[in-house]
């Protein structure tokens, strides 16, 4: 097995392994230990079906449920999923198909704004895998960045003015930045369904201090006047999203992607609609921001 870097602020892929097979405890040490320096990790060429993509992703924590089912159901009853029920409670499908009319999945193909995944609940996913079935021809690259360091490269003002804040992470807003269904004409934001989290979280495992944004949506800066909360959202968000701190991956068919929520966020580009992206999501779950 090799690690590559990518050259950019976070990312590497992992060379010749086989991830449908069951790792030995060394290989999933090595992977983790990677996937801890470079936040990101690429395995190219993964044909996995649903079963060996949650036995993989095991080896990083315990597969969890998308908390995007666990906000509908408990704020609509309604949960989203594979229409036909095919896909087991670990595996969120991220797709644009439509069948009789109806998505088999989320997201769509319009722009993800940048957010990190399940940062609304009390518990926030750890790892998110993604897993590439079918892709577009052009369009639908996703965008990842270090939040490592943009937290260590704050300028002395906005350090100073996030010290010690926590940030109310909206639940409302889906990652295209329109409100989810039944808050259609919601506008107290501070007071909308969420949780509290610290502006600057400490990961859990490698000790390291991460800006913790989510998105910008719906986000207040607590304990502060809305405006002045508007106003320091809006330029921790401009450093954070800096070119320097990015990756830009351009997806193929078999491509599956480990990231790390707790240390970056991620966005997606938009695509023609009438061509097909499917997409299975697992994630692992997580502990609360401290």
């Amino acid at each position: 097995m090799q690690i590559l870097p990518t050259g950019t602020a976070l990312g590497a892929e992992a060379r010749g392994i086989d991830i449908r097979l069951p790792l030995d405890t060394v290989t999933a040490q090595a992977l983790t230990d990677a996937w801890h320096e470079h936040l990101i990790l690429i395995f190219r060429g993964q044909a996995l079906s649903n079963e060996e993509q949650i036995s993989f992703t095991s080896n990083f924590g315990t597969p969890d449920h998308s908390g995007t089912n666990k906000f509908r159901k408990a704020y609509t009853g309604e949960k989203l999923g594979n229409l036909d029920g095919s896909t087991p409670p670990e595996i969120a499908v991220v797709s644009n198909v439509m069948v009789n009319g109806k998505s088999i999945g989320s997201l769509g193909d319009g722009e993800a704004k940048w957010h990190t995944d399940s940062s609304y609940v009390e518990v926030p996913t750890a790892a998110s895998l993604l897993h590439a079935h079918e892709v577009p021809p052009t369009g639908g690259d996703t965008w990842f960045n270090n939040m490592y360091a943009a937290m260590e490269t704050l300028p002395i003002h906005l350090r100073q003015a996030i010290e010690g804040k926590s940030i109310k992470h909206t639940a409302i807003f889906s990652p295209d930045g329109s409100l989810k269904k039944g808050f259609e004409d919601f506008k107290d934001f501070p007071n909308a369904p969420g949780f509290v989290h610290p502006a600057i979280r400490t990961h859990p495992d490698t000790r390291r201090q991460a800006l913790f944004l989510g998105r910008r949506d719906g986000g207040y800066v607590m304990d502060m006047p809305v405006d002045e909360s508007d106003d320091l959202l809006d330029d921790l968000w401009e450093h954070a999203i800096q070119e320097r701190f990015i990756y830009r991956h351009q997806w193929h068919v078999g491509d599956l992607i480990m990231w790390d929520n707790r240390c970056c966020m991620h966005r997606r580009d938009s695509f023609d609609p009438s061509a097909r992206r499917l997409m299975h999501r697992t994630q692992t779950a997580g502990t609360r921001p401290t």
